[in-house]
């Protein structure tokens, strides 16, 4: 909604830009510019002024300004992982998301999942560990870990998950299938 609101305005300012002064009934549009008085002889007619338009905020349009590249993924990572247990869910995958690529086994699904984590827990931070001081149960859900760096969102990740504690079982499972289904 915002970004079609900003659109709107920017296109209705290039619009009255390109426009010529509109006449009325009374005779043309009044002018900023003194035609009469002691100032008249210091600004000449000039007419309409073109009002450059500057590039869109990044926000308006994905990233990029004008004559810039295609944008980048705002989603970009590796996950590494060992000692899962699950055939084929070892080893270091790229995953990119918007558009979806790389050698993650299951790309489509993690990049849907990182996409609907992302919009239900606006602001939190989905790759952060539990608090200092949080209560974790006691379960050992095996040695399962996944080292994951790269950008989420465009923010910054480098973090490993385990399956060491209940906390850590629960980040395991949030991240699936970016990680691999161990329950």
């Amino acid at each position: 909604m915002l970004r079609r609101l900003a659109l709107a305005a920017v296109v209705s300012l290039a619009a009255l830009a390109t426009t010529a002064p509109a006449a009325t009934a009374t005779g043309p549009v009044p002018s900023a510019v003194p035609t009469a008085g002691p100032l008249s002889s210091a600004f000449p007619a000039l007419g309409p002024l073109p009002v450059p338009l500057p590039p869109l905020p990044s926000f308006l349009d994905g990233g990029s300004g004008v004559g810039q590249e295609k944008p980048t993924a705002r989603t970009r990572l590796t996950v590494t992982v060992e000692r899962s247990g699950v055939a084929g869910a070892d080893g270091t995958f790229e995953l990119t998301c918007g558009p979806t690529g790389g050698t993650h086994p299951e790309r489509q699904g993690a990049c849907d999942r990182l996409a609907e984590v992302g919009a239900t827990r606006a602001g939190q931070d989905l790759f952060q560990p539990a608090p200092q001081g949080t209560m974790c149960t006691m379960i050992y859900g095996g040695d399962a870990s996944a080292h994951i760096v790269g950008t989420w969102e465009g923010r910054a990740v480098d973090t490993t998950v385990t399956r060491g504690d209940g906390c850590e079982i629960a980040r395991w499972n949030n991240l699936v299938p970016v990680l691999p289904d161990l329950r």
